[in-house]
């Protein structure tokens, strides 16, 4: 499964992964107004891929074939402490 990722130029550390080649006018409406004008990061075969750094690469997947794209938002305290094992 390949996929895009797109950084926003609008909010730090936010990341939208689509299915590659996917038209981005497809994307809801809110989601680019708020977004701002995507900025390709890279593109990323998730079949060959265990694991991302800082999300679940399933629920990545699942995302992209429910419902067309995944938003990664900035992690959270919590979730970095989880990241690195401590809590």
């Amino acid at each position: 499964m390949m996929c895009s990722i797109y950084k926003s130029p609008k909010k730090i550390d936010t990341y939208l992964y689509v299915p590659f080649q996917q038209d981005l006018s497809d994307l809801p409406e809110t989601l680019m107004a708020m977004w701002g004008e995507p900025e390709l990061v890279m593109h990323l075969d998730l079949s060959k891929k265990d694991k991302l750094a800082l999300v679940q690469i399933d629920d990545v997947k699942q995302k992209l074939e429910e419902e067309g794209y995944y938003l990664q938002m900035p992690p959270t305290d919590e979730d970095l402490a989880r990241l690195i094992g401590t809590s």
